[in-house]
């Protein structure tokens, strides 16, 4: 069993920073994949970025490319998702979720997921 802890939302005006963390505790994510989701209400769930644990492959979606990085510090059992130059748009709750594989995170699918942390960006 793996738990996910997301921390580091916040609200934040247009432009600025914040980092996100997930924590995962229970067992290593040495051969997992991790993803960051987004969720607001009344929208469909969306992709942001993903890692494969060892760093060596990331993916983000268009709408984070060049304001967004993924992270992960193995030490800490931590992904970090660092947002920059942040948008109303990105206003949502933010959710860390692992699995085995890096296409099940693309295809939207998860093994374990956190509880999320809100982040709001105003204008």
């Amino acid at each position: 069993q793996v738990q996910l802890v997301e921390s580091g939302g916040g609200l934040v005006q247009a432009g600025g920073s914040l980092r996100l963390s997930c924590a995962a505790s229970g067992r290593t994510l040495s051969n997992y994949a991790v993803g960051w989701f987004r969720l607001v209400p009344g929208k469909a769930r969306e992709f942001v970025a993903a890692i494969t644990w060892s760093g060596g492959s990331t993916v983000y979606a268009d709408s984070a490319k060049g304001r967004f990085t993924i992270s992960t510090d193995n030490a800490k059992n931590t992904v970090y998702l660092q947002m920059n130059s942040l948008k109303p748009e990105d206003t949502a709750v933010y959710y860390c979720a692992t699995h085995r594989a890096l296409q099940t995170i693309l295809a939207g699918g998860y093994q374990y997921w956190g509880q999320g942390t809100q982040v709001t960006v105003s204008a």
